[in-house]
C-alpha cells in the first residue's frame, strides 16, 4: 500500500456545496413527498449524512405523471416548433454550462466522483449532449411514401408520450442528461427518477430547467427508492415509455413491470464485462495507459470499464509488470483533492460487494498482485486491485463487479481472443490495441458488444450511438437513434384522384 496514496481529509480549499434542493420536483415547484417522508444521502468520503432528501413513493409517482401527462396532452411543450425547443434547451445548455462548478462539486460530495474530472469531463459532456439534442429538434422528418395504387402517402414522426427515466448513481448529472436530451427535443414530458445514493445534482438541474423556461410539468423529478419509486413508473399505466440504466437483474424487473401493465416499450442499458484485447504488435507503454484508463476509470463503477484485459503471450509479461507498476501510482482519496484520481465507493453496499469479490477471487485461486484491500480509515475507498491467473469461469470474470477489480489473462490467437472476450453473458463494450488494420476489422466485427473501441477507450461522443448486446441490454443512447426511440411513426395515406402520375 505503500505506493497507493490515500487522502482521509481534503487537502484542497474547495468549498463544499450548499445544498439547496432537496424535495420532489413536480409540475414546476419543488414539494414534499405525500407522506412527508425523507431519506439519507450520505457522503462517501466521510460516511457521514450530507442531507435529508424527499422520499417519494407510488403516490408521488401518479401526481408526477398527473403533471407529466397534462403537460403532455394540454400544455405547450409538444405543440412547439422544433426551432422554438431547441432554443430553450439551448438556455438550458447555457445554464448548466455556467453550474459546471456547482454540479461537479455535488456529484463529487454524493457520489464521491473526483472534482477535477467532473469539472473537465461529466458535466461537459452532460451539458454536449444537452447541446446535440436542442440542435436536432427541427431536424425530425418523415418520408413521402410511394404507394403502389392511387393512394398518396407520408409519415409522421410523433412524441411518445410520458417518459419514466430511472437513472444510476455513478454519473449522476451526465446521466440525467443522456435521459432527458433526447426526450426533450422529441417533445415527450417526463418524470425522471435518480438513484437514491445521488439525488442531488437531479433536483439541481430541474430547478436549472425551470430557470430556462422549460414549461411547467415537462421535466419532473421524484427521488426515492427502486422498489417504491422505480417499481411505480415501471408499472405505470399513463406512462408511455420506460428508459432504465442499472443493473441487468433490475433491468428484468423494469421490463416484467412494463408488460405487465400497460405494454408500454422500455430501453435498458445495463451491466457489461467488457474485454480489452492488446495484441502484441502495439508499444506497451502507450496500451498500458490505455488500460487504466479503461479499467480504473471512475473508480470501476462503470458499466463499460475493461474489467477483463486479454494480453497477447509475447507482451504479456511485460504488460503485466509494467500495468501493475502504474496502477500502484493511482492516488486514492478525497475527491475535492486535486491529486486524487481514484475516490470512494459510491455507499457501504457496493463497497462491500467489490470487497467480496476480492475474497472470492482469492478463494478460487486467482494471484493478486496487487490491491485488494480497504484504503484509509474512513470512507469507502478501495485499493485498485488487479488479478492474474484468472480462470474464465471464475466469479471475478464472469460477474460485473463494478469496481476497482481488473483481471488479466494470456491468450495465443486472435481465435482464441474473440472467442474468450466473447465468453460472456454480456455484451456492452470491447476494446481492440493493435497496428494491423486487417486484425482490428477482423475483431471488430466478431465481438458482440455495441460498441467496439480501436486503440481508444471510453472514446464516447453524443453522434455516437451505445448501448447493449445480450444481457446488457437494448436500445441506444446518444445519436439520432437514441432520439427515435422517444418518437412513434405514423402513417397518413389518402387517395389520389385523376393525377398524371404517382
Amino acid at each position: 500500500m505503500s505506493d497507493t496514496h490515500s487522502n482521509g481529509d481534503s487537502k484542497s480549499s474547495v468549498k463544499l456545496p450548499n445544498i439547496k434542493f432537496t424535495k420532489l420536483f413536480i409540475n414546476g415547484e419543488f414539494v414534499d413527498s405525500i407522506s412527508g417522508k425523507t431519506f439519507e444521502t450520505i457522503d462517501p468520503r466521510t460516511e457521514e449524512v450530507i442531507a435529508n432528501i424527499a422520499e417519494g413513493d407510488k403516490d408521488d409517482i401518479d401526481l408526477a405523471v398527473k403533471a407529466a401527462r397534462a403537460a403532455f396532452d394540454h400544455g405547450p411543450w409538444p405543440r412547439m416548433s422544433g426551432s422554438e425547443r431547441g432554443r430553450i434547451m439551448m438556455k438550458f445548455v447555457n445554464l448548466v454550462e455556467e453550474n459546471i462548478e456547482e454540479l461537479a462539486l455535488l456529484d463529487a460530495i454524493d457520489a464521491g466522483k473526483v472534482l477535477t474530472y467532473g469539472k473537465a469531463r461529466d458535466i461537459p459532456f452532460g451539458a454536449s449532449v444537452l447541446r446535440y439534442y436542442a440542435g436536432a429538434t427541427d431536424k425530425i422528418h418523415g418520408k413521402t411514401l410511394k404507394m403502389s395504387n392511387q393512394l398518396q402517402g407520408y409519415t409522421l414522426h410523433e412524441p411518445i408520450g410520458v417518459v419514466g427515466h430511472i437513472i444510476p448513481w455513478n454519473f449522476p448529472t451526465g446521466m440525467f442528461f443522456f435521459k432527458v436530451s433526447p426526450a426533450m427535443a422529441a417533445g415527450c414530458t417526463m418524470v425522471v427518477k435518480p438513484a437514491e445514493q445521488s439525488p442531488l445534482s437531479a433536483l439541481y438541474c430541474a430547478n436549472l430547467a425551470k430557470l430556462a423556461g422549460v414549461p411547467d410539468g415537462v421535466i419532473n423529478v421524484v427521488t426515492g427508492f427502486g422498489p417504491t419509486a422505480g417499481a411505480a413508473i415501471s408499472s405505470h399505466m399513463d406512462i408511455d415509455y420506460v428508459s432504465f440504466t442499472g443493473s441487468s437483474d433490475v433491468g428484468r424487473l423494469v421490463m416484467q413491470a412494463a408488460a405487465t401493465s400497460n405494454l408500454k416499450s422500455v430501453s435498458l442499458e445495463l451491466g457489461g464485462k467488457s474485454p480489452l484485447i492488446v495484441f502484441d504488435d502495439v508499444d506497451v507503454d502507450s496500451v498500458v495507459n490505455l488500460a487504466l484508463l479503461g479499467g480504473f476509470a471512475n473508480k470501476g463503477e462503470f458499466c463499460v470499464c475493461s474489467s477483463r484485459i486479454f494480453v497477447q503471450e509475447g507482451i504479456y509479461d511485460e504488460f503485466v509488470t509494467k500495468f501493475v507498476k502504474n496502477a500502484k501510482d493511482i492516488t486514492v482519496g478525497d475527491p475535492f483533492d486535486p491529486s486524487t484520481r481514484q475516490g470512494p465507493q459510491v455507499d457501504r453496499a457496493q463497497y462491500e460487494k467489490v470487497l467480496s469479490y476480492i475474497e472470492h477471487g482469492k478463494r478460487q485461486g486467482a494471484t493478486l498482485v496487487t490491491g485488494g484491500k480497504p484504503s484509509g480509515d474512513k470512507g469507502y475507498y478501495i485499493e485498485p486491485t488487479i488479478f492474474t491467473n484468472v480462470t474464465d469461469d471464475m466469479l471475478i470474470a464472469t460477474d460485473e463487479i463494478f469496481g476497482p477489480v481488473i483481471s488479466l489473462f494470456k491468450f495465443k490467437t486472435i481465435e482464441e481472443a474473440i472467442e474468450r472476450a466473447n465468453s460472456t453473458r454480456y455484451g456492452l463494450a470491447a476494446g481492440i490495441a493493435t497496428n494491423n488494420l486487417n486484425i482490428a476489422n477482423t475483431v471488430s466485427r466478431s465481438l458482440r458488444a455495441g460498441i467496439v473501441w480501436i486503440n481508444c477507450y471510453l472514446a464516447f461522443d453524443a453522434d455516437s450511438p451505445y448501448g447493449g448486446y445480450k444481457l446488457s441490454g437494448f436500445g441506444r443512447e446518444f445519436g439520432m437513434e437514441g432520439l427515435y426511440k422517444y418518437l412513434q411513426v405514423k402513417s397518413v395515406v389518402t387517395p389520389v384522384h385523376n393525377s398524371p402520375w404517382l
